[in-house]
């Protein structure tokens, strides 16, 4: 594949997932895959597809480059999800969550419905060239933890944090430095590793410190492993000799869009500490993304 058009086919690729994924994400019911796969004669994870496709404006049928992206983007993207193997996971399984609110934010569980579209991993580069965004979808309800702040989903526990953290947790060892407190998942899963010693959780919020204190933080196995510091991570990062930590992680931005600006920041500043290891979530997505808007002729402010 050309260098110029695969980078111009990723580019085409990302505005698909984009629109996807904020337009027709949930854009059918369970009974409507289900009765379009019957009346195709089809099974349903060859439906949806179809369905999305159609819903984000490809004609594959049609448009030879929109056969490309459907049947090089689209259809390698997507896939269904074992609903049991992410209810067992070590935090789903023993971790009970209350619906309460604090402040500016609510605990609450939310549903994914049966054939809804959601990000389900970091960005991935295949070998060819192509940036694929896996995305995932469950055959029946599934429920997840979610944190709102003002009204707006904030944090969550979904299979797309499960899968974007397990590199990073895998890599945790010895004292480390967690910076944003969620829900505890990073916590809770990097206490829980014999390798860890100790887990300073750097939260700026007072509310959610609360509440997960009050709430949350008790169900944890591992609970006297963690200690919650109350600071914005960049004046934690001014003040703290960070190489009194063996690896940080870094967890403070929403998406790509808030926290490629913060992400850039953090590279900076965790330079004058190069033998501390440090990891950043959906960090490949966003190296992804500045290398799309450099060949795209915009050069991120590196």
């Amino acid at each position: 594949m050309d260098v110029l058009d695969t980078a111009e086919k990723n580019l085409e690729a990302m505005e698909l997932y984009t629109r996807l994924l904020t337009s027709c994400a949930d854009a059918f019911s369970e009974a409507e895959v289900l009765s379009f796969a019957r009346d195709c004669n089809l099974p349903p994870a060859q439906a949806l597809p179809m369905l999305l496709a159609a819903a984000c404006g490809l004609r594959p049928d049609e448009e030879p480059r929109h056969r490309l992206l459907y049947e090089q983007y689209l259809l390698p993207a997507l896939r269904p999800l074992d609903a049991d193997t992410y209810a067992n996971d070590p935090y789903y399984a023993s971790v009970r969550f209350p619906e309460k609110a604090q402040g500016r934010w609510t605990f609450r569980t939310q549903v994914f419905a049966p054939y809804t579209v959601f990000p389900c991993g970091d960005t991935c580069a295949l070998p060819d060239g192509r940036e694929i965004q896996p995305l995932g979808y469950f055959t029946r309800a599934f429920p997840y933890p979610a944190v709102l702040q003002d009204g707006r989903e904030w944090m969550t526990v979904t299979p797309n944090e499960t899968e974007t953290m397990r590199a990073d947790i895998a890599a945790a060892r010895g004292k480390i430095a967690v910076f944003g407190l969620g829900l505890g998942y990073y916590a809770y899963m990097a206490a829980r590793k014999k390798d860890v010693s100790s887990v300073t959780v750097v939260e700026r919020d007072p509310e959610i410190i609360s509440l997960f204190r009050a709430c949350l933080l008790p169900q944890f196995p591992c609970r006297d492993k963690i200690h919650i510091r109350q600071a914005d991570a960049f004046d934690f990062l001014k003040e703290t000799d960070m190489n009194g930590f063996d690896f940080c992680y870094f967890d403070i931005w929403h998406n790509i869009a808030d926290g490629v600006p913060l992400y850039l920041e953090i590279r900076r500043a965790m330079a004058a500490y190069p033998r501390v290891p440090c990891r950043c979530w959906i960090e490949q997505s966003m190296l992804i993304w500045l290398r799309g808007v450099a060949v795209d002729g915009v050069a991120p402010l590196l």
